[in-house]
């Protein structure tokens, strides 16, 4: 019997008469699996995990959007199933679920809402927001008991449709990358926004997954080294009421509605399951470039967000079933994302959904790995975050996921959420101590460089517990959430009137600097000092021991005007200008930042293994790791909680930790890395032996206070004493003594 009050009795079926009834199939895989049986028949099994329901309708719809309801009768291990003879792929559908109607428990059924598939590996159609999408009713006239009144209004015109897709690759003429973590450039980019503006790249084809593949679209990416490309979610997504109600849309895609299912909005191919095939062949041709694709997910909440949310999926199927909800208020969720629920992946059923998901994505499209949206929500136990929790123990030990390239967000918006270095090995982490520490640094605002030492070396202060490596930090300084690059160095604040909530959105913590203007500027000196300093910051990234992460168009000057919270920003603030490729001053940049990535490649000493131990590898040798004061002089304690904006590291080739196939230690050119904050020019005197022989020679590398590209060939002695020019980053190589 249904608490609360309800509208209107009943839900009347839509469309022409019922077709024959489901045969019994098979309670597995779960989904929509279309097939031909023993007897040559085929057709189409459905499979529903449901466990509390007490009956389930397939909504099949026909070409017309004319819907036929069949009732599944079959149940296995709580699952709901049937086949149906002549369902061919293409075909669109959905669940009608029936079950109580008592929010006080967690019971949220309601056959008047059309649901989604968590299993549909395509879908069709967008969201549109409506009251008669939600479960309850939303403009009830008691608001605090609103969610308990159910609402039986026909939600299907304002929901999309999973589809049947037939899937038959074998994936036999693809070559994975399989690039070694410690040799990983990443490169964070959005689907639509890469090739939007491309002037290469055919009008048709822009903003799509074609168009990423497309080769110019490539070819950038070859010409600047990445061997990695980490995409913001392509998970089918929905945009929220409220950015529906001002004209906007979730334009970053952090709001999923089908976890198996390729997002539509970025084919060229339609929704009826040519998604699924082009989102492969733009894999294909990354693969065939040599560049793996990370997917960025979103498995900590969904688009169903809190109780007055629309009732799309997971929360019709079984809402107790797949949210958190509190002991003490089962009627609300448990919110640790900030987006209204959290997925419970203590429950057996929700740790399968997640990792049948991931198993998909690697097995059947094709991708490399993966980047986990607020991870710490996934490892919420009973009490806090569990690094032994359920979901990242099933995860460690499945024979696909264990090989696959694991990067957390280590964090959530709970308690104990923050969890930076807390994962467990076969887990790298997005390092935002590394990110806060640079910025800092180059801005001036940081008292010592105790902090930048570690950041610059792999920071084993976080991962250097429990086996981990330094590729265990994927190091950043700027993501797709916050400023660019150029921004960072052009705003002291956040300016984003345009997402229409009063520029109160987006943090203000943003550790930027205007250098002395804000916004864009013609004063000459404002320019080179800003330009000189996105130099600096590329170049420590790309510098540093750990992954680094370059985001999309901060290599040739990106802006987003000083919008430091883009995420519903689907036009030319988040869209990547080509055409700044036209001026000197971005190419240079362009060009540094591939140089770098050449130079990293080239040398392993400066993408190391293993940790930095302060000792020689073979005996009477140099330690693998020196730090000096521009006196020329190794640091002391007193040296590193000392005022100073100024310091040397340098990395031994002769005592790296990497071995070569015989066993032996390999040996590369030593590099000496001088960085100065400051303002003024600061003479620093190169170290003499045992860091380099007497006759041995420095060769700068790379000097940002040079010219646009950062180019030096400078060559000095030990001992000898190089102007490093004030806010300026200088490389040099000597032999490895």
């Amino acid at each position: 019997m249904a608490s609360g009050q309800e509208l209107e009795a009943g839900v009347r079926p839509r469309g022409g008469p019922a077709a024959e009834q489901p045969w019994p199939g098979s309670w597995q895989p779960l989904g929509a699996r279309f097939r031909t049986d023993a007897h040559g028949r085929q057709g189409t099994n459905f499979a529903l995990w449901a466990a509390g329901a007490e009956a389930v309708d397939l909504c099949l719809f026909d070409e017309d959007g004319r819907e036929n309801r069949h009732r599944l009768t079959e149940q296995d291990f709580q699952t709901w199933h049937g086949f149906l003879p002549g369902v061919r792929p293409g075909t669109r559908y959905g669940f009608r679920v029936h079950g109580r109607w008592d929010p006080w428990t967690g019971a949220r059924w309601n056959p008047a809402k059309l649901l989604l598939d968590p299993y549909a590996r395509a879908i069709d159609g967008c969201y549109t927001s409506h009251d008669a999408v939600c479960a309850a009713v939303r403009n009830w006239p008691e608001a605090d008991v609103a969610d308990t009144v159910r609402d039986n209004r026909d939600s299907a015109r304002y929901v999309p449709r999973s589809v049947v897709v037939h899937d038959d690759d074998d994936w036999y003429d693809d070559h994975r990358p399989k690039t070694p973590w410690a040799e990983t450039v990443l490169y964070e980019l959005h689907v639509r926004g890469f090739t939007m503006r491309h002037p290469d790249v055919p009008p048709h084809l822009r903003g799509t997954y074609a168009g990423l593949a497309h080769p110019a679209a490539v070819a950038h990416l070859t010409a600047l080294g990445v061997t990695a490309v980490e995409l913001l979610p392509v998970h089918q997504h929905a945009s929220e009421d409220h950015l529906q109600a001002r004209g906007l849309v979730n334009y970053w895609g952090y709001n999923t509605i089908g976890y198996f299912a390729p997002h539509a909005g970025y084919s060229s191919s339609g929704g009826l399951g040519g998604q699924v095939g082009e989102f492969k062949r733009m894999v294909r041709a990354l693969h065939a470039a040599g560049i793996e694709v990370i997917l960025d997910v979103v498995y900590n909440h969904t688009a169903e967000a809190a109780e007055l949310g629309p009732s799309l999926s997971l929360r019709g199927i079984d809402n107790a079933g797949y949210y958190r909800l509190p002991l003490n208020r089962p009627r609300g969720y448990a919110d640790y994302t900030g987006c209204g629920n959290t997925l419970d992946t203590r429950r057996p059923h929700v740790v399968r959904l997640v990792t049948d998901s991931l198993r998909y994505w690697v097995t059947e499209m094709g991708v490399d790995g993966f980047r986990f949206d607020l991870a710490a929500a996934l490892a919420r136990g009973n009490d806090g975050v569990d690094m032994d929790h359920p979901f990242l123990a099933a995860v460690s030990q499945d024979p696909v996921l264990s090989r696959v390239k694991l990067i957390a967000e280590p964090w959530d918006v709970g308690a104990g959420g923050y969890q930076v270095g807390g994962f467990p090995p076969l887990w790298a982490e997005w390092n935002d101590k590394y990110r806060d520490t640079v910025r800092d640094f180059w801005r001036g605002a940081r008292p010592d460089v105790r902090e930048l030492g570690y950041r610059l070396s792999g920071s084993s202060d976080l991962y250097q517990r429990g086996g981990r490596r330094p590729y265990a930090s994927v190091n950043f300084v700027t993501a797709h959430d916050g400023f660019t690059l150029r921004d960072l160095v052009s705003y002291n604040r956040k300016h984003n009137e345009a997402n229409g909530e009063a520029n109160r959105d987006g943090t203000d913590d943003n550790r930027s600097w205007n250098h002395g203007a804000e916004g864009e500027t013609a004063d000459p000196a404002v320019n080179s000092l800003r330009l000189r300093q996105l130099r600096n910051l590329m170049a420590t990234l790309l510098l540093s021991t750990g992954v680094p992460m370059i985001t999309a168009g901060d290599e040739f000057g990106r802006t987003q005007g000083g919008n430091n919270n883009a995420y519903c920003q689907d036009g030319e603030v988040s869209w990547l200008d080509w055409s700044l490729l036209e001026d000197r001053r971005w190419a240079g940049l362009r060009d540094l930042t591939a140089r770098l990535v050449r130079l990293r490649r080239a040398h392993p000493v400066l993408r190391q293994r293993a940790f930095f131990s302060g000792r020689a590898a073979v005996p009477g040798g140099q330690p693998d790791l020196a730090w000096f004061t521009p006196r020329g002089k190794e640091m002391t304690e007193a040296d590193w909680f000392g005022p100073t904006a100024c310091l040397g590291m340098l990395l031994s080739g002769a005592a790296m930790s990497e071995r070569d196939q015989h066993g032996s230690p390999l040996r590369d050119d030593s590099f000496l890395l001088l960085l100065n904050a400051g303002p003024d020019p600061v003479p620093f005197t190169l170290p003499g032996e045992p860091w380099a022989a007497p006759d041995a020679q420095y060769t700068t590398v790379l000097d940002t206070a040079a010219d646009e590209t950062g180019n030096g060939t400078h060559t000095h002695h030990p001992q000898d004493a190089v102007t490093l020019g004030g806010r300026s980053l200088r490389l040099l190589r000597t032999p490895a003594a």
